[in-house]
């Protein structure tokens, strides 16, 4: 810029004397007439260069100006990058705040949704959205013969999460989470529906950044569900079915409990948990003719309670202890679980002790395409954390409680086929081994070879059919047909075979009756759609 003003100047400088001295070319008549010119140009020519200097000065100002005005712009952008920078970064914390209400000093986060789904069963179960596994009916009863269809909302959800930081350090939360799948006497199907909520989860958490400790105290999913990362509460993995009881194999219990996990930097943690007891019994149909008939191992249920149901005598809670680590690839998780059951006989107290131990996997076979997970469980007296709901322990013969010894496993594959489907195909079981007790030719216990199982598939035939096993295979998917300001919208299908197959008992082999001859089989397909609509 300076050279060219420069060059600009000196060239209209040179342009002017060039002038003067083509508008002056009389020739030189005298000596002194020529000298007289000649300081005449000199004096033009001097004042044509202090013209010039004068010129350049205006020049190296101008440019001084120009360079200073470079300045000013530069800083003017830099400025102007670090506003838009600052507004791109309030943007986002605004759009990322946006879905939370601001009360108080702590954020409210509203979830949940809405939900119209149906129900096909090729067997009468007289259950709503969620299956009765070990209830399946065997062809003895009527209603093994008769199709179900239900159509349902109950399963629609609501929830809310407070959060609050006390420090940089310390974080409070509180969440609750209901529905509708709660049936009181007054609920029923003939006209209003009137169908009442029930807890799901209530709880509270501290988190501590720096100790990486973190405490829980509620209701929430068992620490022995399976999660999808950490050990954190909300982030439990659950097969992505419709139907509200999961899948036979999937471990799980949502009950009150408190909780302390320490976690190293995020990729590994370690967590224990006391957690509500409870027991389910099988009680033989024979427990009549046992020696001890004074026992006691549940009571009637009480204030609070509804007084059709039964409650069982515990005064342990149960002790979950789990392992989780995130290494960079995949989930991994390892858990134990020691129980204590709790009866009364022959004048005194009673503990038998039961438990087992699970682990659980989640590996992405296909970065954000194919996930695969599986999970599992083995144990005595476990019963009542499978998606079946296999009784937990049975009684010998003095009035001892025996735990029954079980196992369940469950995969599936998840198939993201793109932002807007999920495909998922996934198979689980439940399987208990025999408890079974003989008392001078009496059978007891669960299991027993000598139970009646010789009407099992004959209409109002005798059948005891001590479930051995429950699997399930299941397919579905998930569309979600509507992602955008206004929340989500999809439609799932899910369809469902399952099977159960009972313990060997008395059969008729020739027309005679042989322990051990018949393990009757129930059967059953299933067929669920759901319409969902997540607002928040």
């Amino acid at each position: 810029m300076r050279s060219k003003l420069l060059a600009v100047a000196i060239a209209a400088g040179l342009g002017v004397t060039s002038f003067h001295v083509v508008a002056d070319p009389a020739p030189a008549q005298s000596t002194k007439s020529s000298q007289a010119q000649a300081s005449a140009q000199a004096t033009e020519i001097e004042a044509l260069k202090a013209q010039l200097q004068a010129l350049q000065a205006k020049v190296i100002e101008l440019e001084q100006r120009t360079d200073a005005q470079s300045d000013i712009n530069v800083s003017t952008g830099q400025a102007v990058e670090q506003v838009q920078k600052q507004v791109a970064a309030t943007d986002a914390q605004v759009k990322k705040s946006s879905d939370k209400l601001s009360y108080k000093g702590v954020n409210i986060t509203l979830g949940g949704f809405l939900a119209a789904e149906s129900i096909y069963r090729s067997a009468q179960e007289g259950a709503d959205i969620a299956s009765n596994y070990s209830a399946m009916p065997y062809r003895n009863v009527q209603t093994a013969h008769m199709n179900e269809f239900r159509m349902t909302a109950r399963q629609s959800r609501l929830s809310a999460l407070v959060q609050g930081d006390v420090n940089p350090d310390t974080h409070l939360a509180g969440y609750i989470e209901m529905d509708f799948l709660g049936g009181a006497q007054t609920a029923n199907s003939n006209e209003s529906n009137s169908f009442n909520p029930r807890i799901r989860n209530v709880y509270l958490t501290s988190d501590w950044d720096n100790s990486g400790l973190h405490l829980l105290a509620g209701q929430n999913w068992s620490l022995l569900t399976l999660n999808s990362k950490g050990i954190m509460p909300r982030n439990e993995l659950t097969p992505p079915q419709i139907d509200a009881q999961y899948i036979p194999g999937f471990t799980w219990a949502r009950q009150a409990q408190i909780r302390l996990v320490k976690d190293w930097d995020k990729k590994y943690w370690l967590g224990i948990s006391l957690e509500n007891p409870q027991t389910t019994f099988y009680s033989s149909p024979n427990q009549a003719k046992a020696p001890v008939q004074q026992q006691a191992y549940n009571i009637a249920a009480g204030s609070g309670f509804d007084s059709a149901n039964t409650l069982s005598l515990n005064h342990i809670p149960d002790v979950v202890v789990k392992f989780a680590a995130d290494p960079g690839y995949g989930h991994y998780e390892v858990f134990g679980l020691g129980r204590a059951f709790y009866n009364r006989y022959n004048g005194s107290n009673h503990d038998t002790w039961g438990g087992g131990w699970g682990f659980g996997a989640i590996l992405p076979l296909v970065d954000k395409v194919l996930d695969w997970q599986i999970s599992g469980m083995e144990g005595k007296g476990i019963g009542r954390y499978g998606s079946a709901q296999l009784s937990d322990v049975t009684f010998s013969p003095n009035g001892g409680i025996s735990p029954i010894k079980e196992n369940m496993i469950l995969t599936g594959l998840t198939w993201h086929a793109n932002p807007d489907l999920d495909i998922y195909l996934f198979g689980g079981r439940e399987a208990d081994s025999k408890k079974d007790f003989d008392y001078n030719g009496v059978a007891l216990g669960y299991g027993n070879p000598a139970y009646n199982n010789s009407g099992c598939d004959v209409v109002g035939g005798t059948c005891v059919g001590n479930a051995k096993n429950i699997w399930q295979g299941t397919a579905g998917f998930w569309w979600k047909f509507y992602q955008g300001k206004f929340g989500k919208m999809q439609f799932g299908a899910q369809y469902s075979h399952t099977e159960k197959e009972a313990f060997a008992g008395q059969g008729f082999v020739n027309g005679v009756l042989v322990n051990g001859a018949a393990s009757p089989k129930a059967k059953e397909d299933m067929f669920f759609t759901s319409f969902r609509y997540y607002p928040f």
